[in-house]
């Protein structure tokens, strides 16, 4: 698993991670904030039962802007958003992961 070298808030519009492998990805707001791994936003299993999330409500405002990125460990990230919402936590491992769907996606869109 690699390490993020840099981390940058860009514009409120996106994150921008340089990896080890000297790989920089640019990961969207929105695209983060809706798959954040929360059980409030994805749910949870418990003993091998699924409990779904809870129905969500209308938007606040703030939702897809950062007002607080902090390291957890060695291992992760961990968002504020403007909203109030700080649940999910961002491993390196799953950030690779965003970044190989988003890199997928973009060379299926060009």
């Amino acid at each position: 698993m690699s390490q993020p070298k840099k981390i940058k808030l860009n514009k409120q519009e996106t994150i921008l991670i340089e990896w080890e492998k000297s790989k920089t990805i640019e990961y969207p707001l929105t695209f983060l904030r809706d798959e954040s791994p929360d059980a409030g936003n994805k749910g949870e299993t418990i003993l091998w039962k699924h409990y779904a999330p809870p129905p969500k409500g209308p938007d606040q405002p703030g939702k897809y802007e950062i007002a607080d990125i902090k390291k957890v460990s060695n291992y992760a990230i961990s968002i504020t958003w403007k909203d109030g919402e700080n649940s999910g936590i961002y491993s390196w491992e799953l950030l690779e992961r965003f970044a190989e769907y988003l890199e997928l996606k973009q060379n299926l869109n060009n």
